[in-house]
């Protein structure tokens, strides 16, 4: 059974559609927004040889003419070079105006493709259709597009909302259980932005979703995009509520840019981590009582997650150079840092009074005895 979210965003409104063997329905579920019957395609060398075909597949059953491009897996991708190949792409496939180009991958391709999508031609339609766990629940949905610099990561792209979003939760299934787990850090930060009792459901079907129940996984996905999309409706371009989405990634974002954006530290780990470290940074704050950080550390180590940046392997930084990596945020506002703090799971809140020897001292504490 399908289930579908609506993103009310008047004239840039879309569907998410959640549910078993949609790629294998994209044809019908795309032919309907299309002006005219050709699309190009965006994706990876670990998604091609899994996805690719049955999209293609799909599309010329339904006699959509078709082309694609293959760009090399990783995060690295998301780079100015690829930026240009892939608008190189829809420029030598003429892609017009009124086209659609699709985005079928993970974060990573989601967010180059929105982006080149963003600034082609001043504004192409784009389709995701996200083949990772974090990609479904999150960086598909929103319009949040970009591409990194070396100065940190998103740091360049823009709001481009997309038509439509697909969500196979079939494809879940081709996911190694690390993957599968890195989505999960974001599903679980839905619950402890805004909704206690989704978090409680997880610590109660957490296992279940791991272990592959497609009606417990489609749940998780639906819950997480609804929860997103009523934050984007309210605050589309990231004034004030659509900050709280960012819960763990001020911490993540420094470990990521420490670890050279590699495979030693997956996004979804990071924000893992990171939500660890804002629970227990607003514990030590007073904001909230202890309980909350344990409750949370102890789901995700139930979960075999990371949650503390001594579970990172290799050398790290010391925690000043982790602080000052985080001033690279895109959460500076006038020079001053803001952070995403906790009342209790599913009271998030966004502050900027969060005092650097605190954040320093969490910091040590979560490297354990390598830290300098």
């Amino acid at each position: 059974m399908t289930q579908v979210v609506h993103v009310p965003l008047g004239d840039r409104a879309y569907d998410i559609q959640i549910g078993r063997g949609l790629l294998d329905q994209a044809g019908s579920l795309i032919g309907p927004i299309l002006q005219r019957a050709k699309v190009a395609i965006v994706t990876d060398s670990n998604v091609a040889p899994l996805h690719l075909r049955r999209l293609t597949e799909a599309l010329q059953g339904a006699g959509i003419a078709h082309e694609a491009l293959v760009l090399p897996a990783g995060e690295a991708t998301k780079s100015w070079p690829y930026l240009s190949q892939t608008i190189d792409f829809f420029l030598n496939e003429k892609v017009e105006r009124r086209d659609v180009v699709v985005a079928l991958g993970g974060g990573v391709i989601g967010d180059l493709v929105g982006f080149a999508a963003a600034i082609l031609r001043r504004g192409v339609r784009f389709v995701q259709i996200p083949t990772s766990l974090l990609a479904q629940v999150d960086s598909s949905v929103g319009g949040k597009t970009g591409i990194n610099a070396t100065q940190g990561k998103n740091l360049i792209g823009a709001f481009h909302q997309p038509s439509l979003v697909l969500a196979d939760i079939d494809v879940l299934d081709t996911l190694t259980p690390r993957d599968f787990l890195a989505g999960y850090g974001e599903v679980v930060k839905y619950g402890l932005l805004g909704n206690e009792p989704f978090f409680e459901w997880l610590e109660q079907n957490g296992a279940a979703l791991a272990a592959g129940d497609h009606a417990a996984r489609s749940e998780a996905v639906r819950v997480s995009c609804q929860m997103k999309a009523q934050i984007v409706v309210r605050d589309e371009t990231e004034q004030g509520d659509r900050a709280l989405l960012n819960l763990g990634h001020t911490f993540c974002h420094a470990l990521e840019a420490a670890t050279g954006y590699s495979d030693r530290l997956l996004h979804g780990e990071g924000v893992a981590i990171g939500c660890a470290l804002a629970f227990e940074t607003s514990a030590r704050l007073g904001l909230c009582a202890q309980e909350a950080p344990s409750r949370v550390r102890a789901h995700l180590k139930a979960m075999g997650m990371k949650t503390d940046i001594s579970d990172i392997e290799g050398l790290m930084p010391t925690p000043a150079a982790l602080f000052a990596l985080m001033g690279q945020d895109k959460k500076v506002i006038a020079g001053q840092l803001n952070f995403i703090m906790a009342r209790a799971i599913g009271r998030a809140f966004v502050t900027s009074d969060v005092s650097e020897e605190v954040v320093l001292s969490v910091l040590e504490a979560s490297m354990g005895p390598r830290a300098t």
